[in-house]
């Protein structure tokens, strides 16, 4: 994927350009257009389409004829809703949409088998269609403040996905299907409304950064112990009283942040952690608590009040 700089000032300049030289990338960011510009309908050798940056509140159903498109970036915009038609823009490896008001996304959005990199943050989902188990190819999805509340158990199918961002929005429960995502490296769950973790997050043995803060668990399961790749993970501000004993396989932790939670008292195994006991960023601001007053042993303090 490519962009262009040093293009002429007005959209239908850029169009007639292109058009001219037969560029395969088309850039119309931040020309505060309101609608696609029509005469863009019959450049069907386009492979890069930019429109970032505008005041879109639609899109035409003719954008689905641009079927040699690999990257289109439609973020920071107005749009409310999809048409079906860029269902049939198959060939897309790149699709951006993120900073939008999209409430739903349409099921023909399956046929978008090339996916690799699907933004969606910053908008106002509630739920992703069953066809979203489609993009087997998909390495990262993004999907961080929108208003989700559940996850299709299709999910469990993007069995390629390195990154997938979930943070703010109002899920309660994760799919089981979740520990089929082995190649998972990042796996991002802040602010949420999860009181449990399914146990076959435990699954996720590519996994090196858990980011669990801000929810309502009260445990964790001990299949948490697995995740040996792990170097970061942060359970700040939820609801636990203990922490696993697993946990303490976790050799490679680096980061590790337990703040904010009703703990009554911290694991013996959380000295033993080599990683830890080599000026690690361990964030406990619970034991600052005068009724407590003192870290654990091997744990040296940081800096209060900082939450990953």
């Amino acid at each position: 994927m490519t962009e262009t700089g040093n293009d002429p000032t007005t959209a239908d300049e850029r169009i007639d350009r292109c058009r001219r030289e037969g560029s395969t990338t088309l850039d119309l960011s931040g020309l505060d257009l309101d609608t696609v510009p029509e005469s863009l309908g019959d450049l069907t050798h386009l492979t890069n389409l930019y429109l970032r940056d505008n005041r879109l509140t639609v899109l035409p159903d003719w954008l689905g004829n641009l079927t040699a498109l690999t990257a289109l970036c439609l973020d920071n915009n107005r749009l409310t809703a999809l048409p079906e038609s860029l269902g049939n823009l198959t060939e897309l490896g790149w699709l951006y949409l993120s900073d939008n008001q999209l409430t739903v996304l349409p099921e023909s959005l399956g046929n978008l088998t090339e996916l690799d990199y699907f933004h969606l943050e910053g908008n106002r989902l509630t739920a992703l269609p069953e066809s979203a188990g489609n993009f087997a190819k998909l390495s990262e999805l993004c999907l961080d403040n929108n208003r989700l509340t559940a996850l299709p158990e299709s999910l469990g199918n993007l069995t390629e996905l390195w990154w997938l961002y979930l943070g703010n929005n109002q899920l309660t429960v994760l799919p089981e299907s979740l520990g089929n995502l082995t190649e998972l490296t990042v796996l991002d769950l802040t602010g949420n409304r999860l009181t449990a973790l399914p146990e076959s997050v435990g699954n996720l043995a590519a996994l090196t950064e858990l980011c669990l803060g801000a929810n309502r668990l009260t445990a964790l399961p001990e299949s948490l112990g697995n995740l040996t790749a792990l170097t970061e993970l942060s359970m700040s501000g939820n609801r636990l009283t203990a922490l696993p004993e697993s946990l303490g396989n976790l050799t490679a932790l680096t980061e590790l942040s337990v703040s904010d939670n009703p703990l009554t008292a911290l694991p013996d195994w959380l000295g033993d952690l080599p990683a830890l006991s080599e000026g690690t960023r361990l964030l406990l601001s619970v034991f600052y608590e005068e009724r407590w007053g003192w870290w654990g042993q091997r744990i040296p303090p940081a800096s209060p009040g900082h939450d990953s």
